[in-house]
């Protein structure tokens, strides 16, 4: 009977939140925690900071420019915003991956 590797065991958690220990030190020693969002032979693919969402909706009263996250910006002279700041991911070297964590259910 063939065994599971690591990698086809992360493809069953995408969606979900992890947390993947590496080999590294300081602060990344601490693991990545995050939302599996990409799983290779070569990288793991986390979510690790999300975006906010929008402030207003065009249209409304938040007037232009506005501040959204950390640029200014007005959406097409509408009165509305919106933020660049989309998040973050981190991409793990799969030979670094020393331990993966998730949920049990």
């Amino acid at each position: 009977m063939r065994e599971f590797t690591l990698i086809e065991n992360m493809l069953n958690y995408c969606g979900q939140t992890v947390t993947i220990f590496t080999t590294s030190g300081g602060i990344s020693g601490a693991g990545f925690t995050g939302v599996l969002v990409g799983v290779s032979c070569d990288t793991i693919k986390l979510i690790v900071t999300l975006g906010p969402a929008p402030d207003c909706a065009c249209g409304s009263a938040c007037g232009c420019p506005c501040t959204c996250g950390p640029f200014r910006m007005s959406v097409n002279g509408c009165g509305g915003c919106n933020s660049n700041f989309v998040g973050a991911i981190a991409e793990i070297p799969v030979d670094k991956v020393v331990s993966f964590v998730h949920n049990a259910i």
